[in-house]
């Protein structure tokens, strides 16, 4: 795979990451029902055989068990790939989670981040969000600003290398990058989230900000493997359940431009999340796209996606079907 550099770093990644929410495991506000440790770890290192070079993930995932798995499936490797993590989301012993800016949970965070993955540094920590559940940031403890001046510091120490933000609009990076350097942000981006186009990725563009997306197939929902059946049978403690892209009408909407996006993958010998994929990665401000594994069969339908080169006309022809079916 061609490797980018990711903004202001010395960070060559490749196109795609391998994400770790869904390897957190079940029973958590966020989970994605029951997921098996042996699977997970094999289908992160499946990715790494692949060429993949870099993993992201984050305290919060199955509160502290994704960190676990990584640690667990990077260990012992004779070349490590990037480790991405985040700060931000600290829960409770009842699992209840909250949003914390402040700079001694920062701190305290990143110490059992490191412990969990088994690392002595972080090649990138990102602050997770700005604010919680569409709440204002006054009902955090905290600021942007002061929990940037916490990752500062942990670079200082040598304890991270790299600070990113997660989630940040323009305003919300410019007030960020005011602190220290910011190299990435991570914003959801696919055919089915694309409010980031207007100011969001120009404004990490022109400031040399790098730009890894996450849920670029729209949380499998663009994977070509989810169907209707496969939607009502997902378990309890899947959030997915519970979301308006899943349900109709728009599930109706999406499932047709699944039908779209496979046919396109017949001329470049693709799945239906390939191109989906490849669609975020045309966007000039994109460096990379995160994707969620979790078992190595999954590797191959997502790998590819690095080498598909839409045409224009084929990015019209995707486009088109959303214009033709809106929301």
């Amino acid at each position: 795979m061609t490797l980018k550099t990711l903004g202001n770093s010395d960070l060559n990644i490749t196109p795609i990451g391998i994400g770790a929410w869904a390897i957190g495991g079940g029973k958590w506000q966020f989970a994605w029902g029951p997921q098996d440790d042996d699977e997970s770890v094999a289908a992160i290192r499946a990715g790494l055989d692949r060429g993949i070079n870099w993993i992201d993930t984050a305290a919060v995932y199955g509160l502290g068990h994704s960190e676990t798995v990584v640690g667990r499936a990077i260990e012992g490797l004779a070349t490590r790939p990037y480790i991405f993590t985040k700060c931000s989301l600290v829960w409770d012993e009842s699992g209840k989670i909250s949003h914390n800016l402040l700079a001694a949970s920062i701190a305290r965070e990143a110490e059992s981040s490191l412990k969990r993955l088994k690392v002595d540094a972080v090649d990138l920590y990102q602050i997770h969000w700005p604010a919680w559940q569409g709440g204002p940031e006054s009902a955090s403890p905290g600021s942007i600003e002061e929990a940037v001046g916490a990752l500062a510091k942990l670079r200082e120490q040598g304890k991270i290398r790299h600070i990113g933000v997660s989630n940040f609009d323009a305003v919300q990076m410019q007030r960020a990058r005011a602190v220290a350097p910011i190299t990435s942000l991570q914003p959801p981006y696919s055919l089915l989230a694309r409010g980031i186009e207007t100011s969001t990725l120009p404004f990490a563009l022109e400031h040399g900000i790098g730009v890894i997306v996450y849920s670029p197939m729209a949380s499998g929902l663009l994977s070509g493997a989810m169907t209707r059946e496969r939607i009502a049978a997902l378990a309890q403690d899947d959030w997915r359940r519970n979301t308006p892209n899943f349900q109709d009408p728009l599930l109706s909407r999406n499932l047709q431009l699944v039908e779209v996006l496979r046919a396109v993958g017949r001329r470049h010998n693709a799945t239906p999340g390939e191109v989906a994929i490849a669609w975020t990665l045309r966007n000039p401000a994109v460096t990379g796209a995160i994707v969620g594994v979790r078992s190595a069969q999954q590797v191959s339908g997502i790998a590819g996606a690095a080498d598909v080169r839409l045409s224009p006309n084929e990015a019209r022809a995707i486009d088109q079907q959303l214009v033709l079916q809106p929301a």
